[in-house]
């Protein structure tokens, strides 16, 4: 049985206060987003290249230290973890603020790389205490709500953050930021440890570090669903990756020739996009439920990934940003539901004691790929046009669904999606 959203929020006072707590971070990281790259087109002179490596270096560090903080967090307190990441997040937001001409674009690098390396350890921690916390029949609406409300305050986030990065100017966007780290951490600090692992966890023998971060790498190469989902993630991720550069090619070089600032343009995409996404998450449970009453799960997860990259494709063609920001939507509407789906079931099938390593993997592997996309998406962007970059994009990200229906028929295996539980039959 799957909780309600209803039912979760009101019976489960640890996932309240992790939630609400995510919330409010959530909103000050797309000021942050906003107003950082704001920031480097304003001292770059809207260098595409300067902005590429901006989401390069928020990316690629998170990435190639997840699997790191998986570990880490399978081995000590996640609680403490989570909580002592956030304090330095609050410090580290506050470097940007020193950003004010282009001598100073390296600080903007910086914090960029201070960032996205103590939110790999928090995330890492918060990924793997999730399940726990929700319950297993809780953690299909937990997900759903925890990424839902992420990609709704990536539409609330993105629209304030470009109103206050025009009126306010860049500065108020990192402070807002700062302090929403430490509201996260209070809300950290309000759940107990018990509530995040098993209680097995204190008696387990526990090998080294480098063993256990093996042992993960072993899992997900030997598990064959556990390794579709991240063969699968990682050629998403060459299209997904361009997805930022899309929209600010869209917003530089194609709609602001009418006059749109495009802060505004490309805080409208992001709006769409996380609209998009929002709704699709909160849809994932009625969807769930209906495509596993006419089993159709399988075949849900792969035409999504096909149609909504197809979906993507054409928004960079539309005659207008509004129709354009429809299309984003409805991609975005499709990938959400997707992933809610994908992603519940994925984390259902780790045992806890190794949780926190496996899916660190899988999402640090998918994000280096989508750092490495928006770098060489920047890049291109002096080469071809932000239309033709848009279909580049989206014929990508569909071919993770037809990698999904290729790994299914693969060797003399088949994953059986029953209830949400994966089984392996030879």
């Amino acid at each position: 049985m799957n909780l309600t959203y209803s039912q979760l929020l009101g019976g489960n006072r640890n996932f309240r206060n992790l939630f609400w707590g995510q919330l409010i971070s959530e909103l000050g990281n797309w000021f942050n987003f906003v107003a950082g790259l704001g920031v480097v087109r304003l001292v770059s002179d809207a260098s595409p290249v300067s902005a590429g490596i901006l989401l390069f270096l928020r990316t690629v560090p998170f990435s190639v230290l997840m699997p790191f903080a998986g570990t880490l967090a399978d081995r000590i307190s996640r609680r403490a973890l989570m909580i002592w990441t956030d304090v330095a997040r609050a410090a580290f937001a506050l470097v940007f603020l020193l950003v004010s001409k282009p001598e100073d674009l390296w600080i903007a690098y910086v914090g960029s790389i201070l960032v996205s390396t103590a939110s790999a350890f928090f995330e890492g921690a918060k990924n793997a205490a999730t399940p726990n916390i929700t319950g297993r029949d809780g953690l299909l609406s937990g997900m759903a709500l925890m990424f839902s409300t992420r990609f709704l305050l990536m539409a609330i986030g993105a629209a304030l953050g470009g109103v206050a990065s025009v009126y306010f100017g860049y500065k108020v966007a990192f402070i807002i930021n700062s302090i929403s780290f430490l509201v996260s951490a209070f809300s950290i600090w309000l759940i107990p440890e018990d509530a995040m692992r098993e209680k097995e966890f204190a008696t387990r023998e526990k090998a080294s570090f480098f063993q256990e971060l093996k042992e993960g790498l072993h899992y997900t190469i030997t598990n064959p669903f556990a390794l579709t989902i991240l063969i699968m993630n990682i050629i998403w991720a060459t299209g997904g990756g361009a997805t930022n550069m899309v929209f600010e090619g869209l917003g530089v070089k194609v709609f602001s020739t009418a006059g749109m600032n495009p802060d505004y343009i490309y805080s409208a995409f992001l709006t769409a996009n996380g609209i998009g996404l929002a709704i699709g998450m909160l849809l994932a449970h009625r969807v769930e439920a209906f495509v596993e009453r006419i089993k159709f799960t399988s075949g849900f997860i792969g035409w999504a990934l096909i149609i909504h990259g197809i979906l993507l494709g054409f928004a960079g063609f539309m005659p207008n940003l509004w129709l354009a920001c429809v299309f984003v939507i409805l991609s975005r509407t499709l990938i959400g539901a997707e992933y809610a789906v994908q992603e519940t079931m994925f984390q259902r099938s780790l045992p806890d004691y190794i949780r926190g390593r496996i899916s660190t993997l899988d999402r640090g592997a998918e994000i280096t790929v989508f750092g490495l996309s928006s770098y060489f998406a920047g890049v291109s962007l002096n080469y071809i046009s932000a239309q033709l970059l848009t279909l580049i994009a989206g014929i990508l990200a569909s071919t993770s669904g037809i990698v999904w229906f290729l790994r299914e028929k693969k060797n003399n295996s088949k994953v059986e999606i029953k209830d949400f539980k994966v089984e392996i039959v030879d």
